[in-house]
């Protein structure tokens, strides 16, 4: 059977985030997601010999691995060549990393622009070791939310119809199933939700071109976008997503997502019918019991 065609133009993809290096990143994200992920990991009572920060736009999280962790062995994998140590340019679909060889995996903010995403988790399960985490975020299904509405409403007014401007984002209530799928254990998935305000739309249109975050998808439109539609954009964002102080609101819906390769010392759930102790007397309750003849 043929492949299925690629969702994102993943060369493209890797000439916008240089292009965004040269520009200049800007990383308020990334900063707070750091410190968010930062503080996730100081709930993980262990130490690890070998981290990994996969693919991070920007190495906010391998400097804040450096101080967490001073003395473990410290990988970085980027799509695109930059000075520092422990560097690997590599591929996150194709993933250059010897299975059992890390202990601590995390990313921030680059698995969402992934073609294979269960193909991307499955090799990294792969390259932890046994009771190995990973630990990292990406866009979910609420990013852009304002941005995707107005552009639609805009190309449907001025151009007769709508093309994809927005990449589609992995829902919360798929997450858990994909770690599961790539044989994760103990999986988790929970969402943040992030609100960043400009004075007007062509503020997050900047910053979005700055990161490298603009339109890569495989079926997007070839053609330029017609000043008529960005104008028209820009007028309904303002008008559906502004604040009474007239700047406008950008979301972004952040999932994160952990799982442990499985490991014997791990907790396993009891067998259905094992336990010792009836719920009711647990919780300190009478159980109520249905009279003879009554429906169940």
């Amino acid at each position: 059977m043929d492949a299925p065609a690629a969702l994102f133009d993943t060369p493209l993809a890797r000439r916008r985030l240089a292009r965004a290096g040269r520009l200049g990143y800007p990383g308020f994200l990334l900063d707070r997601l750091a410190e968010d992920l930062d503080d996730r990991l100081g709930t993980v009572l262990r130490d690890f010999v070998s981290v990994l920060d996969l693919a991070t736009p920007l190495p906010v999280a391998t400097r804040m691995l450096a101080a967490r962790y001073p003395a473990s062995r410290h990988l970085r994998l980027a799509a695109l060549s930059e000075p520092g140590g422990g560097l690997i340019v590599g591929d996150l679909e194709v993933l250059p990393l010897a299975p059992g060889s890390v202990d601590l995996a995390v990313s921030l903010l680059a698995l969402h622009a992934v073609n294979d995403l269960p193909g991307t988790l499955i090799q990294l399960r792969r390259a932890l070791r046994p009771d190995g985490l990973f630990l990292g975020c990406l866009l979910g299904g609420a990013t852009l939310t304002e941005l995707r509405q107005s552009f639609a409403q805009a190309e449907s007014e001025v151009e007769g119809g709508i093309s994809p401007r927005v990449a589609p984002f992995v829902a919360v209530r798929e997450a858990g199933g994909l770690l599961q799928r790539a044989g994760f254990a103990l999986p988790v998935a929970d969402t943040d939700t992030l609100t960043v305000r400009y004075a007007d739309p062509f503020g997050l249109m900047r910053d979005l071109r700055a990161m490298g975050m603009t339109n890569v998808l495989t079926e997007r439109r070839r053609t330029p976008l017609r000043r008529a539609t960005l104008l028209r954009t820009a007028e309904i964002y303002a008008e559906r997503f502004s604040d009474p102080d007239g700047r406008v609101r950008a979301t972004f819906e952040v999932l994160w997502l952990s799982g442990w390769v499985p490991h014997e010392t791990q907790q396993k759930p009891l067998r259905p019918g094992s336990a010792k102790v009836r719920l009711a007397d647990a919780l300190g309750t009478v159980e109520l019991k249905p009279e003879k003849g009554s429906m169940p």
